[in-house]
């Protein structure tokens, strides 16, 4: 049977090749296809965004005739899913023969109301539902009895039970990067990325993970094997011989001191058998009293290029009290000077306008990267995804209006705090790294990413510069 899995994300880099870069492809449907394809399906991709405007409809069209799929499904966050319906819609009035069915995080957790516009709906992991539900379909069978699965049917919606979350993520075939390769402008030096785990045991509070935890019994954090890791990266090396660099994309690299140990052996191991050698990077949540000289001592003999650190806030008192992270500052720079003393390169990860956060507050987060040097900077706008701990106490403060903007996610202010204004909030990101780095980079060029972002945060500006450098969005 033909299944298309159709995505949406705002910021892309054309029509039809949106994603610059391999290493952002999305895990769940890539593994959901792969799995799909192992047990003889087909599966397509077809990526859109609210940029792109009526030429989405173009691109549905085609794509829907030409593969001619018997299954749609969908996924979103939050700020994807009202698009996502509207998108839905379309389709059903062009095909209203197609089977939709949609999943995803925003879904998985606020599931009322969404059978409205779908046929069934996933909460929570994907891959065996999926192909239940498209082996009923295919034998002729009216969809049901699929734990997992919320499904429409004439009498209403069947609620099934949860499946207990997959406890041997070894069992999976590898995820399908090839639907996406048609989609990716990719340029040199990009890199993949691949998925060592599933799940977080920390519960911060603007993270997802605490309610997802909840959806299925089980054990929810997991990992798979070293081996079964390394093996995906050489099928990815032999495949995409290019590629020198891999990100490992896993919630916390560091939580099982002996699997990290263990896998960075491997990787070494590997190492020696290429002639050009995989540099990888990853991310490290800091825990207080953490081993990080053996894990930085791993990485290094296993050419690791970076670690990235969630700060999020230079604030202990913010850190404690509103993100439920639990690490001092002094752990911060400890992280940051063992992980040099080892030739790592550090990159911090920062939330700017969190909530209950004052701009002086959030000028602690400047000068805490500013004595640890990171060699660059990820920072975002905090923005209240539904579903989390912080998104009720946004409500409960009254800092929600009726209906949250979707455009610029993360990277323009949408809450308007007490002692921190949406004006300064937004004064702040776009001036983020000329604060951090000013008399360690080039002016010049901190002064260009400050004018990019404030160009990006005019919605009508930068619609207009999109025109003038591709045409072919509109």
């Amino acid at each position: 049977m033909n299944v298309m899995f159709v995505y949406s994300l705002y910021n892309i880099a054309s029509i039809t090749k949106p994603l610059k870069t391999p290493e952002i492809i999305q895990f769940g449907i890539s593994y959901i296809s792969s799995y799909l394809k192992a047990n003889g399906h087909n599966t397509r991709l077809l990526i859109l965004s609210r940029l792109s405007g009526k030429a989405n409809e173009a691109l549905i069209l085609e794509n829907i005739n030409r593969f001619k799929p018997k299954v749609i499904a969908f996924t979103a966050v939050s700020s994807e899913y009202p698009f996502i319906v509207e998108t839905a819609r379309f389709i059903r009035k062009h095909f209203p023969d197609k089977y939709f069915i949609i999943g995803g995080p925003h879904v998985s957790m606020n599931p009322d109301g969404v059978l409205d516009d779908f046929d069934a709906l996933c909460v929570s992991e994907g891959e065996m539902p999926m192909l239940e539900l498209v082996n009923q379909l295919e034998s002729g069978n009216e969809p049901s009895g699929i734990n997992n699965l919320w499904i429409k049917n004439k009498n209403g919606v069947k609620k099934n039970p949860a499946r207990p979350f997959l406890s041997e993520l070894d069992r999976l075939p590898f995820p399908d990067r090839d639907m996406w390769n048609e989609w990716i402008d990719d340029k040199p030096n990009t890199r993949f990325s691949v998925l060592l785990g599933r799940g977080c045991p920390f519960e911060c509070t603007y993270c997802c993970n605490h309610v997802l935890k909840k959806l299925s019994p089980g054990q929810y954090t997991r990992y798979r094997s070293p081996e079964n890791i390394v093996s995906e990266i050489r099928e990815i090396v032999e495949k995409y011989p290019d590629k020198n660099e891999i990100y490992l994309e896993v919630e916390n690299i560091g939580i099982k001191k002996e699997w990290v140990v263990d896998l960075c052996a491997r990787l070494a191991e590997f190492n020696g058998t290429q002639k050009q050698p995989i540099s990888f990077g990853a991310n490290l949540r800091i825990i207080p009293n953490m081993d990080l000289r053996s894990i930085f001592k791993a990485f290094k003999q296993s050419n690791f290029r970076f670690v990235n650190i969630g700060l999020e806030s230079g604030s202990e008192k913010i850190r404690r009290d509103i993100l439920k992270r639990d690490y001092s500052n002094d752990d911060i720079i400890k992280a940051a000077e063992t992980a040099r003393e080892f030739g790592l390169q550090v990159s911090f990860l920062n939330m700017i306008g969190i909530p209950g956060e004052t701009e002086k507050e959030f000028k602690e987060t400047i000068e805490l990267n500013r004595i640890c040097r990171p060699d660059w900077t990820g920072y975002s706008i905090f923005y209240p995804y539904q579903g989390t701990v912080l998104y009720d106490y946004c409500e409960k403060l009254g800092l929600l209006n009726d209906s949250l903007p979707t455009e610029m996610e993360r990277e323009k202010a949408t809450l308007d705090l007490p002692g921190f204004s949406k004006k300064r909030i937004d004064y702040n990101y776009n001036w983020f790294e000329y604060f951090v780095f000013k008399g360690r980079k080039p002016l010049p060029l901190l002064l260009a990413k400050a004018f990019w972002l404030k160009l990006r945060s005019s919605l009508r500006l930068f619609n207009f510069y999109r025109k003038l450098r591709n045409k072919k969005y509109y």
